[in-house]
């Protein structure tokens, strides 16, 4: 391969390798690929990876048959696709991070069998009961029911709640019973945070990010309850949501993740937020990974300032029009 196809819109037909569907990294050596050339076309954003060691043409959209062509390549037959990789599978929701570096797979066996020993994969022995797997594109995966069971149980809490956020919306089951089924994992290895936080979960939820954000609020008593995706209108339409808020303060927080809201949007973002409190009278507050998570964490402070400003407003001025 030579560096002509660095120079193209993307990848076409003088790529050894299909275009339309996932490859792995020992497919592209077979190809004369080597895994120098590959790092390259990943920086250039020619192709991307889609699972630890695979590989797609960067114009191929995600979808689940993308998703099953991928896992069909790496999973072996007899295995279960479980956990965030499963969660992946049914919603495409990334677990946090996973843009910049992808994990291993959550691949595990039914009890009784060998682990998995891959480099591709993080895996272990499972017991499954009758109608927890699904059966999709030759590829067995724990249904979204018991795979929010397994992440809400052994997921950092922070994360877990993204999860169950993501696989409640899927639509396959409903929070009753999610809630519902917890008593079946009594004893077992996360039950207090599962029954803790299957409760919580909310379909309404549109990232990761928001799900945390919205744990943080819940995690303070004082103040009164978000509501997720709360529309602004005017008449019957939809003008602006806002990830979490409190209508009748007319107060909200959201959460601006790297990838929706860098530095290119930051205007955007500003302009937005001016429109929310001129025309509607709502006071937004923007919080980062670094004010919800790690070292620099102040996102409660935000939130309390945030609902006392609201409060002392009364509630937010009228709407202009």
């Amino acid at each position: 391969m030579t560096d002509r196809v660095l120079h193209l819109p993307l990848l076409d037909g003088s790529f050894p390798l299909p275009v339309d569907r996932p490859f792995t990294f020992g497919q592209a050596v077979a190809a004369g690929v080597s895994r120098h050339r590959l790092r390259r076309l990943e920086e250039e954003a020619l192709v991307r990876r889609v699972l630890k060691g695979v590989y797609v043409a960067a114009q191929v959209p995600d979808s689940l048959t993308l998703r099953t062509r991928a896992l069909r390549l790496v999973v072996p037959r007899d295995a279960v696709v479980t956990d965030w990789t499963a969660c992946w599978f049914h919603t495409g929701v990334l677990r946090a991070g996973q843009h910049v570096e992808v994990p291993p797979l959550s691949v595990f066996r039914p009890a009784g069998h060998d682990r998995l020993r891959n480099t591709l994969c993080a895996s272990g022995e499972r017991g499954f009961a009758l109608g927890d797997l699904t059966h999709v594109g030759g590829l067995r995966v724990t249904t979204p029911l018991r795979t929010a069971w397994d992440l809400g149980r052994l997921a950092h809490r922070d994360r877990a709640i993204g999860a169950l956020d993501a696989l409640l919306r899927h639509g396959s089951f409903t929070r009753g019973e999610l809630v519902a089924g917890v008593e079946r994992f009594t004893g077992m290895r996360g039950v207090v945070q599962l029954r803790a936080l299957a409760p919580l979960a909310d379909a309404r939820a549109e990232s990761p990010g928001e799900s945390t954000l919205r744990l943080r609020w819940l995690d303070l008593p004082s103040l009164p309850p978000p509501t997720p995706q709360v529309s602004i209108t005017v008449g019957a339409v939809e003008v602006y949501r806002v990830d979490l808020g409190v209508p009748e303060l007319r107060y909200g927080c959201e959460y601006d993740g790297e990838e929706f809201h860098g530095a290119a949007h930051e205007a955007h973002d500003l302009r937005r937020r001016a429109d929310l409190r001129g025309r509607f009278g709502w006071d937004v507050d923007a919080v980062r990974k670094r004010d919800v998570s790690g070292p620099t964490r102040d996102v409660e402070r935000v939130l309390v300032e945030g609902i006392r400003r609201a409060r002392r407003a009364g509630g937010g001025s009228t709407y202009l029009g």
